[in-house]
C-alpha cells in the first residue's frame, strides 16, 4: 500500500455534477491551508490541512496552492515537422484558407508525417508530451487527421496508441475521420471510406476512443457529419466536431443533435448553437483560445454561452499550423484575456469538464475516489495562472500520486 499527502496554502477544484455549467462552473477556492491525501494513486481526502490522515510528504502549508492535474482535450498529436513559414505568411497578410492548399496546411502535415518514419515521429512527439507534463498536463486527447488515407490515418492511430503506452499522462486517441478531403478524391468517396472502411478497422482494432469531423466550408458538410456519426454510434465510439471555427455552419447544434461528447472552436457559433449548447444535457462547448490567437480569428460568443448555460471546457488544439502551443496554463491566460472566463472558471474548464469530454470520469476534481492527478502550484491563488501567460506556475505534477517530473523552468 502506498500512501502520500501534500499540503499548500490554498485549494481550488470543481465540485458537482459534470459537465458543470452555470452556477456551478467555477471551482470552489480553499483559502485556509489544504491538504490532499492518497493512497494507491487514488484520492482519499481532499479539505484542510489539518484533517489530513497522515502527513504531508511534500509541499508547505505556507504557499502554494493544490488544483487537479490539467486535461486537454483538444490535441493533433501525432504530427512531424512545424510550419512556421505559414506563421509568417499570415503575419505578412495569408488567410489560412489561402495557405490550405494541396502543398500547404493539412496537407503539408500529412506530407510530412507520412514521409517520417515510425521511430522519428515517436522521437519528436515524446518530448512534446513531456513538456505539456511539466506545464501540469495530467491528462491529454491525441488526435489523428494527418494520415488522409485509411492506411495512414490507421497508422497515425497506432502511432498515438504508442505515445499513449509510454506517456507519463493518460492519454485517449481520437479518430478524426474527416480533417480534409484527401488528394484525387472527391469528398463523398473520402467520407464513404471513412464510414466503410476507417471507423470500423480503427474500432476492430482498438485504436480510436472517440471520433471527430471537421464541418467547414472547405473540409466537410453537415450530412458528411450525420453520416459519420451513425457510423461511430454503430461502433461504439462518441462523437467529437469541430464546428464553425472559419464560418458559421450549423455545426455546433448538430453536434447537440447528434449527442456529441463537445462542439469544439465556436468561433462563429450562430444564435442557434448558443441555444442548443446551453439546451445541451451531452455536448460541451470546447473553447480554444490558442487558435484564436494564432489566426486573429473571431472571438466566440462567450457571454452568450455563459449567459444560456452552456458547459464549457478549454483545450490547446496543439497543432503545427495554428495553435503550435501545448501550454495548458497559456490557454488558460488567454481564455481569461481574450475570452473574458474568471480564473476559477477557466479552472474547471480546464479540468472538470474536458475530463468528462474524454470519458475520464475518475479525474479532474480533487476529492475522495478520483484519481489522485494533483498540481502543486507556486503561488496560493490560482489567479496567478492567467496573470501571468508564458510562465509556467507548476511546482510539481503527480500523476496517479506520483511526481511525474519538476517543472523544468
Amino acid at each position: 500500500m502506498t500512501r502520500g499527502a501534500v499540503v499548500a496554502a490554498g485549494m481550488a477544484t470543481a465540485v458537482g455534477s459534470l459537465p458543470a455549467r452555470g452556477d456551478t462552473c467555477a471551482a470552489t477556492a480553499t483559502p485556509a491551508p489544504a491538504g490532499v491525501a492518497w493512497e494507491d494513486g487514488v484520492i482519499a481526502y481532499a479539505g484542510l490541512a489539518d484533517g489530513l490522515p497522515w502527513e504531508p510528504t511534500t509541499g508547505s502549508p505556507d504557499k502554494g496552492c493544490l488544483v487537479p492535474g490539467f486535461v486537454d482535450a483538444h490535441v493533433h498529436l501525432p504530427f512531424f515537422g512545424w510550419r512556421a513559414d505559414e506563421f509568417e505568411a499570415r503575419v505578412q497578410g495569408a488567410s489560412y484558407r489561402e495557405l490550405h492548399g494541396e502543398e500547404g496546411g493539412i496537407f503539408r502535415s500529412s506530407r510530412l508525417l507520412r514521409e517520417a518514419s515510425d521511430d522519428a515521429v515517436m522521437a519528436f512527439c515524446r518530448p512534446l508530451l513531456d513538456e505539456m507534463l511539466r506545464h501540469g498536463t495530467t491528462s491529454v486527447e491525441l488526435k489523428t487527421g494527418y494520415g488522409l488515407s485509411v492506411e495512414d490515418e490507421l497508422r497515425a492511430a497506432r502511432l498515438a496508441r504508442r505515445l499513449a503506452a509510454e506517456a507519463g499522462q493518460t492519454a485517449r486517441v481520437t479518430l478524426l475521420a474527416c480533417h480534409a478531403v484527401p488528394a484525387g478524391m472527391t469528398r463523398a468517396d473520402w467520407v464513404q471510406a471513412a464510414c466503410d472502411e476507417l471507423i470500423p478497422e480503427a474500432a476492430k482494432q482498438g485504436l480510436a476512443d472517440q471520433v471527430d469531423v471537421y464541418v467547414e466550408d472547405i473540409a466537410f458538410t453537415l450530412d458528411d457529419l450525420t453520416a459519420v456519426a451513425e457510423v461511430a454510434t454503430r461502433w461504439g465510439l462518441p462523437l467529437r466536431v469541430h464546428a464553425d471555427q472559419l464560418g458559421p455552419s450549423g455545426a455546433a447544434e448538430a453536434a447537440v443533435g447528434l449527442g456529441a461528447r463537445s462542439a469544439d472552436h465556436l468561433n462563429n457559433c450562430s444564435p442557434n448553437g448558443v441555444a442548443a449548447l446551453g439546451a445541451a444535457p451531452a455536448t460541451v462547448a470546447m473553447l480554444l483560445p490558442a487558435s484564436t490567437f494564432s489566426l486573429g480569428a473571431n472571438r466566440p460568443p462567450v457571454e452568450a454561452l455563459r449567459e444560456a448555460g452552456a458547459a464549457i471546457a478549454i483545450a490547446t488544439d496543439f497543432n503545427p499550423g495554428t495553435s503550435p502551443t501545448c501550454s495548458m496554463p497559456l490557454a488558460i491566460a488567454m481564455a481569461a484575456t481574450l475570452y473574458g472566463l474568471a480564473p476559477l472558471e477557466a479552472l474547471t474548464a480546464a479540468t472538470a469538464n474536458p475530463a468528462w469530454v474524454l470519458g475520464l470520469t475518475d479525474r479532474g476534481m480533487l476529492k475522495p475516489g478520483m484519481r489522485a492527478d494533483v498540481l502543486l502550484l507556486e503561488e496560493a491563488g490560482f489567479a496567478q495562472v492567467p496573470y501571468r501567460p508564458g510562465h509556467n506556475p507548476v511546482v510539481t505534477t503527480f500523476v496517479g500520486g506520483e511526481a511525474a517530473s519538476p517543472a523544468g523552468r
